[in-house]
């Protein structure tokens, strides 16, 4: 009887060890966050003026709401962006996402929503964050993002360089 007895306490063992956890899984999706080193260089022409010196990151997190097939149905996003070594008092007048490879301009997809004169970086360096922001494309446009970060570039643009003073493709980290 004791080999059975040991046999049954073995197995119950093995039964409970494989049986699936109870523990609670996370909750609240992964947001998808991405971020952009923007350098005057990356643009399009480089910059070659006085803002040259410049650089910053993007960070770039989005709220989305899925439908039970897991397609997006709505998104907004959260900016928070810091810039450094520019010439004390550059204007940051304009934020966004274009669509475009490195190295090629494209057309914006997606508005942080400053305004002109929001950002002054006073002694050359700063920041700013939008939080709750809708692209006007829709969802659409997140989730191509999503699906293809590398084909969008982040882009600040000043009233030296109206076109764009620092840009960094968009880099998905989570």
């Amino acid at each position: 009887m004791k080999p059975l007895s040991i046999l049954t306490l073995a197995l119950a063992l093995a039964a409970a060890g494989c049986s699936k956890s109870s523990s609670p899984t996370n909750p609240s999706p992964t947001k998808p966050t991405f971020t952009a080193d923007l350098r005057p260089a990356n643009e399009n022409p480089p910059i070659g003026n006085a803002e040259n010196t410049g650089s910053g990151q993007s960070t770039t997190t989005f709220d989305v709401t899925r439908d039970a097939g897991n397609n997006i149905t709505a998104c907004t996003a959260t900016f928070v962006v810091n810039l450094t070594g520019f010439p004390a008092g550059t204007p940051i007048n304009i934020a966004h996402i274009h669509q475009g490879a490195a190295g090629t301009n494209g057309s914006i997809v997606f508005s942080t929503s400053l305004a002109a004169g929001e950002v002054n970086l006073a002694n050359g360096s700063g920041s700013f964050s939008k939080a709750g922001i809708s692209p006007a494309g829709g969802p659409e446009v997140c989730n191509a993002i999503i699906n293809n970060p590398a084909g969008y570039y982040f882009n600040v643009h000043s009233t030296l360089n109206p076109g764009g003073v620092a840009r960094g493709q968009l880099v998905r980290v989570q």
